[in-house]
């Protein structure tokens, strides 16, 4: 069927439903960031959860795509990493300006996990 201009195929949405303000979208999309934004409780319950499993496989083909093309990684931000999986292939890490060894300042450490050892601040 077809509309005075459109075919109804290409419509997005419901077309019985009622026209929005922007305010209203506004609180509709607030509303889901909140509801995206709230963080498990456990492990167990974020592996339930298909928002964080997405989260965790962007990351790891994130990781995996900056050591095929031998990039390096400085800094990744991230709420909450539960990514213990084991490595494919071999890691190493070197120390950040500010924290090197004075007794071994070429000393680089293999990574045995993914993201070992990335934790949250701590909080106030």
């Amino acid at each position: 069927k077809w509309t005075k201009d459109h075919p109804l195929h290409k419509i997005i949405g419901d077309p019985k439903s009622s026209v929005r303000t922007r305010g209203q979208l506004a609180i509709s999309c607030l509303f889901s960031c909140l509801l995206s934004s709230i963080e498990p409780a456990n492990v167990a319950e974020a592996l339930r959860d298909a928002d964080w499993l997405a989260r965790i496989e962007a990351i790891h083909l994130f990781l995996a795509y900056a050591a095929h093309k031998d990039f390096t990684v400085y800094q990744m931000d991230v709420k909450a990493a539960f990514l213990n999986g084991i490595l494919k292939e071999e890691v190493y890490v070197g120390q950040p300006p500010g924290f090197v060894s004075k007794q071994y300042p070429d000393h680089v450490y293999a990574l045995n996990k993914a993201l070992y050892g990335l934790k949250q601040a701590p909080r106030a």
